[in-house]
């Protein structure tokens, strides 16, 4: 077990963080220029060229872009507004492109935005005061090498609008907190699944296996609602968070752990204890695929895989989006409910065909002390 624990877990962690910062590259982002000048579409090229992504959206509103960038599709906004060139040829009105980035997203991408962005604005900022005080100066009969030298003296005329939406306050407990509130649970699910399957089995012929069945998912819930609202409770001890998210935090709470537990019970119930041995790996891959360090654009293919067949996406992104987003956080509980079902019934049919039925025995008669004497 020390091998095998030790294998996968380099096996899994390190080529899954060789994404970091390698596949960067993939995430999508949004150019909008709505200016109606010269200036506007140089710029785009230009900062299509020089921003490190492939997948470059042009042809969108800044209206459509944002809504995207709220529910992630996008990693980052860009938008050239209408007057920029009107303002760039203004003496007296600073000129400027607003860069919107989602706070509430894996926190490479965040990160990564961050750093993006201040490079560029660095670059932009010193090119256009450059070229408006060359422009000024030579306005004034200023010979263009002199003009030159002066340039570098005049202050800015670009002024970046970078805007965040969806604040994560300070803190990486704040940031780590949906990855923290799934696993809580999930691994406790998964050492239940091992527990309940044992009594399962201890208890055929007490009772039929639907009946049995059926105590063992009822069961699942019970701990969850239990074990809900306890790891609710520390979560608010620690976070500041706000006392409206209780009810829905430990809702879904009970909901990821009956979750966890039908999806770690397959392969207790299919092959016993040694289904542990299964779910380490798997429990592992999730920790990559379940998108709170990466997204789903920069996973590798395996791991991107797992992240639409196994519960913990799902939940994290749920937790990301209830707890600092405005966007709907109903696709990602459909997801999880569709992985319970989906799990759930395959239990349901290891059951069926691979645990023969036994017969029922009642228990015995005890005798009374009437009968006793006689």
């Amino acid at each position: 077990m020390g091998i095998f624990y030790a294998v996968c877990m380099l096996g899994i962690f390190l080529p899954g963080y060789t994404a970091i910062p390698g596949n960067i590259d993939r995430l999508p982002i949004a150019i909008v220029n709505d200016d109606k000048g010269e200036y506007g579409g140089q710029i785009a090229e230009s900062l299509a060229e020089q921003l490190p992504f492939k997948e470059i959206e042009k042809d969108i509103s800044n209206k459509k872009a944002l809504e995207q960038l709220e529910e992630n599709d996008l990693a980052l906004v860009v938008h050239i507004p209408e007057t920029f060139s009107a303002d760039l040829e203004s003496e007296n009105v600073s000129s400027s492109i607003d860069f919107t980035m989602n706070e509430a997203a894996a926190t490479v991408v965040s990160s990564s935005m961050t750093q993006v962005v201040s490079q560029i604005n660095s670059q932009l900022s010193a090119q256009f005061s450059q070229q408006t005080a060359q422009g000024i100066l030579m306005n004034f009969n200023v010979p263009e090498e002199q003009a030159k030298a002066m340039a570098e003296t005049i202050e800015n005329t670009y002024i970046p609008n970078v805007v965040t939406i969806n604040d994560i306050p300070d803190g990486m407990h704040n940031n780590m907190l949906p990855m923290f509130l799934t696993m809580a649970l999930y691994v406790g699910a998964m050492i239940a699944a091992m527990q309940l399957v044992g009594a399962f089995k201890a208890n055929r012929g007490k009772a039929s296996k639907t009946r049995l069945f059926i105590y063992m998912q009822l069961t699942a819930v019970l701990i969850g609602i239990v074990a809900g609202l306890a790891s609710t409770g520390v979560a608010f001890g620690i976070n500041d968070l706000d006392g409206e998210l209780f009810l829905p935090i430990w809702g879904q709470q009970i909901l990821n752990y009956w979750v966890s537990f039908n999806f770690t019970a397959i392969f207790v119930l299919l092959i016993g204890e040694a289904g542990m041995i299964v779910n380490i790996p798997i429990l592992l891959s999730q920790t990559i695929a379940n998108g709170a360090t990466l997204s789903r654009d920069m996973m590798y293919a395996p791991y991107e895989w797992i992240s639409h067949i196994t519960p913990m996406y799902y939940s994290v992104q749920a937790y990301f989006t209830n707890i600092y987003g405005s966007a709907s956080v109903s696709p990602y509980i459909f997801g999880l409910v569709a992985v319970g079902l989906v799990t759930m019934l395959i239990n349901i049919l290891i059951v069926r065909f691979f645990h023969k039925p036994l017969p029922v025995t009642k228990p015995a008669p005890t005798m009374n002390s009437t009968e006793v004497q006689a």
